[in-house]
């Protein structure tokens, strides 16, 4: 148990070293218009992370992570399924800086941005990977996969088990796409009780 909590202490250690240096990063064009660098926030120990597609206006304007509508939305989502961004889980992005107008980011900013990512994942070590919208299925797991055909089936990357849904923001575009989103997080409510917690409530599902 002294070994495990002292490891989990070193990885948190390490995971705000990873942020001071990611504060810092211009490795891609995008450091010239941003506002903010968004690392993303949450349990540094959370066994479900979330990856998104990059910071939009107003996650540049606070440094935080799905802030706008989106992230209100995803809020709704998180609570009825019996988490928060305190416990549980942890947000970040495929890229860490807005790209402009909130275009998707180039071939060539996912590249730079994604071995922050990577060391994310490793130190964070979550048992399961929820990836909201395109971009994310595209950047962390395969750019020729389409999120309509994958959403919904769990996939494996390194050993880990992932969840392909739609992004909060194409569920406010499209409202009869919330359908198919709850039936996602509604398995990912009971993965998380077969492999994490047992006993995990939520009202709803």
């Amino acid at each position: 148990m002294a070994d495990n909590t002292a490891d989990m202490a070193q990885r948190e250690k390490e995971l705000q070293e990873l942020e001071e240096e990611v504060l810092q990063c211009r490795k891609c064009v995008l450091a010239e218009t941003r506002n903010h660098v968004v690392f993303g926030e949450g349990d540094p120990h959370a066994e479900i992370l979330f990856i998104g597609e990059g910071p939009g206006f107003y996650e540049d304007q606070q440094g935080h992570p799905f802030v706008g509508k989106s992230g209100q939305l995803l809020d709704r989502i998180l609570e009825v399924c019996g988490f928060n961004r305190q416990q549980h889980i942890f947000i970040g992005n495929i890229v860490k800086c807005r790209p402009p107008n909130n275009r998707n980011p180039t071939p060539e900013e996912r590249t730079a941005c994604l071995p922050w990512l990577y060391k994310q994942i490793e130190l964070i070590d979550p048992k399961i990977i929820i990836l909201l919208g395109a971009t994310a299925l595209k950047g962390l797991i395969d750019p020729k996969l389409r999120i309509t055909k994958i959403r919904g089936q769990w996939m494996e990357w390194q050993g880990r088990l992932v969840m392909p849904t739609y992004h909060p923001a194409a569920l406010l575009r499209n409202p009869a796409m919330k359908k198919d989103a709850w039936e996602d997080f509604q398995q990912v409510v009971a993965k998380f009780r077969e492999i994490v917690d047992p006993e995990h409530h939520s009202d709803y599902c």
